[in-house]
């Protein structure tokens, strides 16, 4: 019979892709790097007395968990499905809810309304969060049926991708001709209806929220001073993943941004709106423009955003106080204390894990646990 002080088992679920359906061959650099970042966690988990178990999948995430009881195993969920498949966040997330594990992070239907962008966009308007402009099209013929003026330049990007996938610098675009070409590229390389975008000419920020309810760690802010052109100031797929390329090497963040304290306001509030309205749960990143006059623009709410030791949502918590394991320790129990307050006859009972205020600031804190007692004092 286990202890009642035993930590909970974990297990580090990632996918582990080896080819593509669609897109171009270089996506393969974001879909591995999900390998690296479950290596990363797991590793972390370890350290801090967790029992562990890396579970990559290449079928159904159902085979490969079917070992594993949802009664002793405690899910860290890093799973983006295989082989670039649309809507495999989603889908995993449901089957997680179905087979009964505690997993952390975002529920499925969070997941779904967070990765199908247009739709993403209805839902933030309807909670009075500013978005940009934007049009979707399925073919570019449908480019000809606009009647009214396109708000160029517009940035064009795939409906459903994540990771900065089919952003480059022929993105933004400026003649309808341009977009009827990048709209082709998209609906053709990535089979998915294309987002037109009006560009926001401004600032660019990431917000990484977590528990529950959220808060704000540091804002962080993108540098794109090395570039003279404002509509090379995107985050594209090679400014996040090609370590060689100018954009990666000259797009630097600033965390925490210096920002005014209105503006600071403004976008913390806009953050969490955009929270509420994807319903997520958990941790999640809000990416957003700010254009000249600080009006703050969300472009995507992110509700599995990268957790890699280099990644934003770790810069964050760093600024905040919080070593990596930390981190990861507190995304994990977050989720655990999420089924403690809904079910007190969950595993949760049996190694609680609470929030504690004092007069520095918020807390965490571990109830019942063999490990060393320590504050993690968020600054």
């Amino acid at each position: 019979m286990k202890s009642e002080q035993e930590p909970p088992g974990v297990i580090v679920l990632y996918n582990d892709t080896e080819d593509l359906i669609k897109g171009e061959a270089r996506d393969l650099l974001a879909e591995r790097g999900v390998i690296a970042c479950a290596h990363a966690i797991a590793d972390a988990l370890a350290e801090n007395g967790y029992r562990i178990v890396r579970l990559p999948f290449q079928e159904d995430v159902e085979l490969a968990l079917s070992p594993y009881p949802p009664d002793q195993w405690v899910i860290f969920n890093l799973g983006e499905g295989l082989s670039g498949r649309l809507f495999e966040e989603a889908r995993i997330a449901y089957a997680l809810e179905a087979m009964g594990y505690t997993f952390t992070g975002s529920d499925g239907s969070a997941h779904a309304r967070c990765l199908n962008k247009a739709h993403a966009k209805k839902l933030l308007a309807a909670k009075n969060v500013q978005i940009p402009t934007g049009f979707l099209f399925r073919h570019p013929d449908e480019i000809k049926e606009m009647n009214g003026k396109l708000p160029f330049p517009l940035i064009v990007k795939p409906v459903a991708e994540g990771g900065s996938i089919g952003l480059d610098a022929d993105a933004v675009v400026h003649t309808k001709r341009a977009l009827s070409e990048r709209v082709d590229y998209i609906t053709s390389c990535y089979r998915q209806a294309a987002l037109a975008e009006s560009f926001i000419d401004g600032r660019e920020f990431n917000i990484a929220l977590w528990g529950n309810p959220p808060q704000v760690l540091p804002l962080a802010e993108i540098d794109f001073s090395a570039f003279s052109d404002p509509h090379e100031r995107i985050v594209s797929f090679s400014a996040k993943w090609e370590e060689d390329s100018f954009e990666y090497q000259n797009t630097p963040v600033v965390c925490p941004a210096q920002v005014s304290s209105r503006l600071s306001q403004r976008i913390t509030q806009t953050a969490k709106r955009a929270w509420d309205a994807m319903g997520c749960r958990g941790y999640a990143r809000v990416d957003m423009r700010v254009s000249k006059n600080e009006i703050p623009y969300v472009v995507e709410v992110n509700c599995n955003p990268d957790l890699s030791p280099d990644a934003g949502f770790y810069r964050a918590a760093r600024t905040a106080g919080f070593s990596y394991r930390e981190m990861a320790t507190s995304i994990l129990e977050i989720a655990r204390r999420q089924v403690y307050v809904e079910d007190r006859n969950s595993i949760g009972k049996r190694w609680t894990f609470n929030f504690g205020d004092n007069s520095e600031g918020r807390s965490f804190q571990f109830n019942g646990s063999k490990l060393r007692r320590r504050t993690m004092e968020r600054v």
